[in-house]
């Protein structure tokens, strides 16, 4: 069963920064996750909501603001680019989240080996389309409870990764997926009992914020 850094390790460190993605790296996760979105000058950033709010409290649009005007109120913000050298070869799980332009984001990704990473998203025009840009790359779909609403996405976009809330799964669930042949992920676990009792009915992955606590898997 892979381990895989939520947002890094964002128990450990600020989430979706350099220093949460090294913290994973230093807790030896098998890979790594992080979240992108893109600025309004076309600078994949990471970042998971919608608006960015800095240590005094203002929120300013990711969409809407520059990425020099965004580094100005988080000093430790995250680009794609910046992630994907500090990862060197470590495995990505990258999220884009719905919505967002993906050009910006296929134009970085083309220029690295397409096996290092994997790309999810819950909006799945965002998936297709990123599918559509980057054929040769396993898409995750991501999605909450609805595994008959999963696999059908998975068609779509010819993969058999699947990543799904763990409030909506159980054993027998698991290892009827595991049986078809689906690669399933669950978000987020941190206990690593629980994780290691799914292990054995198929799961194939454990998305944690504390990956730490899963070293001895």
């Amino acid at each position: 069963m892979k381990i895989i850094g939520h947002r890094g390790a964002r128990g450990l460190a600020p989430e979706n920064t350099i220093a949460s993605l090294k913290e994973a790296i230093n807790c030896a996760a098998d890979e790594i996750e992080f979240d992108l979105r893109v600025t309004k000058d076309h600078v994949p950033i990471l970042n998971h909501n919608q608006t960015l709010v800095d240590a005094s409290g203002n929120k300013l649009n990711v969409s809407d603001s520059t990425y020099l005007e965004l580094k100005a109120h988080k000093p430790n913000l995250a680009t794609l680019q910046e992630a994907l050298d500090a990862t060197e070869n470590i495995p990505l799980y990258i999220e884009v989240k719905g919505g967002e332009p993906v050009e910006p984001i296929a134009n970085i990704l083309k220029t690295i080996p397409a096996n290092r990473f994997c790309l999810g998203s819950k909006n799945q025009k965002t998936l297709r389309e990123l599918h559509k840009q980057m054929p040769n790359v396993k898409m995750v779909v991501i999605e909450s409870i609805s595994g008959i609403r999963a696999t059908h996405r998975a068609k779509q976009v010819d993969t058999k990764t699947l990543s799904m809330y763990s409030r909506g799964l159980w054993f027998g669930f698991i290892k009827a997926m595991s049986a078809r042949g689906y690669e399933l992920y669950v978000y987020t676990v941190n206990d690593p009992k629980k994780a290691q009792r799914w292990a054995k009915y198929g799961l194939a992955g454990t998305v944690t914020d504390y990956p730490d606590r899963f070293k001895d898997f």
